[in-house]
This record gives C-alpha cells, sequence and structure tokens, in this order.
C-alpha cells in the first residue's frame, strides 16, 4: 500500500525523487515507450477498431492501469516514488506550485512557446520529445492558450456538477453521449449541448504535447490523471449502487458493437478487465 499525495502537499525531496525517477526511465528509453502506447490507444470514435482508452466507458479503467503500469516502472528506479496528483480546481495559474523550477518548471516562452525552465526544458540536456510530435524536440506549453481563443481550467462547481451524475456512462458510449459521468469528465464538447470541459480542458490549457494523443510527452499528464483517477473514486463512493455500462458489449448490430469494452472485457494492450480496476484500495490510497 502507498499514497498518492496532493502535489502541493509534496516535500522537497519527494519532488526531487520523483523527478529523479521520471528522468532515469526517459534516459532508460522506457518513458517513450508510454508515450507511444498512449498514443496507440488514442483511437476516435470515428474509427472502425477497438478504442479502449478514450470515447469510450473503459476511459476511466484503462487510464487506471496506465497510471499504475507507469507507477510500477518509477518504482522499480525509487520504491518510494508514487504519482501525485493535480487538483487543477485548486491550483488553477501559472504560478502554482507544480510549474516552479524545482518541480515541472513553467509556461513556454512566447513565440515558440518552448519550455525554458526546470528539469524538462531542452536546455537542461535531459528531455527532448520525440519525433513525429512536433518538428522540434523541446517541450512546449502554453497555458490558456491567450489569443482569439483561450481557454480556462475547470472549477470547482464544475467537478461537483460531474460528480452529481448518478449514471457512470450512456449509450452509444463514445464521444456524443449527453449525460453520465464518464463523458462528463473526459470532457468531449457536444455542439448545442456543452462545450469541451474538465479532463480535456485541463489538456488544452496546458498546451504543447498536451494537446494532443502524444500528451504524455509532458509529465504533467500524470500528474492530471492521478486527479482525474481520484474523480472516479470519489464519484463510486457518492454513487455506491450505480453500476460501470456497459456491463456487456452490446448485444443488438451497431457502429460499435465491437469497439466498447464491458466490465468483464479485457482491455489491450494488457489483459486486464475493467471489474479488476474498480477498486484500487489494496494498492494505494489517496490522501
Amino acid at each position: 500500500m502507498y499514497t498518492r499525495k496532493n502535489q502541493r502537499n509534496l516535500t522537497r525531496t519527494e519532488k526531487r525523487r520523483l523527478i529523479d525517477a521520471i528522468l532515469k526511465l526517459k534516459r532508460s528509453g522506457r518513458y517513450d515507450d508510454f508515450v507511444v502506447m498512449h498514443r496507440e490507444y488514442y483511437v476516435m470514435d470515428t474509427e472502425r477498431r477497438p478504442r479502449p482508452a478514450h470515447m469510450t466507458s473503459s476511459f476511466f479503467p484503462w487510464h487506471r492501469q496506465y497510471l499504475l503500469e507507469f507507477e510500477k516502472a518509477l518504482q522499480r528506479v525509487d520504491a518510494g516514488v508514487s504519482v501525485p496528483y493535480w487538483d487543477w480546481t485548486q491550483d488553477n495559474r501559472p504560478t502554482s506550485s507544480l510549474w516552479a523550477e524545482d518541480f515541472l518548471g513553467g509556461n513556454g516562452r512566447s513565440g515558440d512557446r518552448r519550455v525554458t525552465t526546470g528539469p524538462f526544458a531542452y536546455a537542461a540536456g535531459n528531455w527532448s520529445v520525440g519525433r513525429g510530435v512536433t518538428d522540434e524536440h523541446y517541450l512546449t506549453r502554453n497555458f490558456g492558450r491567450p489569443g482569439s481563443d483561450p481557454v480556462s481550467l475547470p472549477t470547482k462547481n464544475d467537478v461537483a456538477r460531474a460528480l452529481k451524475d448518478p449514471v457512470y456512462d450512456t449509450a452509444p458510449w463514445n464521444s456524443v453521449c449527453t449525460e453520465g459521468f464518464r463523458n462528463r469528465v473526459e470532457g468531449w464538447g457536444i455542439r448545442g449541448v456543452r462545450t469541451v470541459g474538465l479532463h480535456n480542458r485541463v489538456h488544452q490549457w496546458v498546451g504543447g504535447p498536451m494537446a494532443g494523443a502524444a500528451s504524455p510527452e509532458d509529465p504533467v499528464f500524470w500528474l492530471h490523471h492521478s486527479f482525474i483517477d481520484l474523480l472516479w473514486d470519489r464519484w463510486r463512493k457518492a454513487h455506491p449502487k450505480s453500476a460501470y455500462r456497459p456491463g456487456r458489449k452490446p448485444a443488438s448490430p451497431g457502429p460499435d458493437r465491437d469497439y466498447v469494452f464491458g466490465l468483464d472485457d479485457a482491455m489491450p494492450p494488457w489483459r486486464v478487465t475493467p471489474r479488476k480496476l474498480l477498486d484500487h484500495s489494496k494498492i494505494y490510497r489517496y490522501a
């Protein structure tokens, strides 16, 4: 049993150990494997192939397993490390603690959006973004996307509204669901119903690689998804009688019949099912 803490409560030593473990994974090439995996399983619901990770009911359990696999890799480097969470309803400014020089570094500079501070700045010599993600190899960020199309981070009220939804997910189990906790949090915008929200808005607010399929190129990805995992935990405690949906793949013929993952369907690339990931209490807890 280990604990995932709010990043704002990490000690200086805990921050340093986490950063050191991430950088060691990067040097070994293992970190890039996780980026490749996320790109591979970032499947749009307009594609005719299985989509276990996004725009689907298995969004939460898939990312829970993904985060666990990353944590295992970190703990092989340093057994005392875990992934903290970033509560973006609270730490919602470019000056918040996670963007400090001794942790994740700050926003990208004007013009090319290049991150020049912190351990993941390209000039530090420890971090380069993989080919096919950008034309350059440096990490970029663009907090709030200022200009003609700015974006803000979700608020506590936004989270509260999502947590009140008593239904986990609804048909057609994809990006256009107008109800259900899963898509309220995952946050796909629906024209005339709602704008992009929660999880997706955070990715857009950070910008750079975080705004696309290669989002783990920015280490803040893990802190963001640790909080998303915590929100799923809070929802399950608030609605103990509400079931994960779909409980099985749709029986009737339809475009999504073979592309969604029910409670007992193994999610690639692992052989783990959503059912096995509903309860994490024997593995980790949140502080």
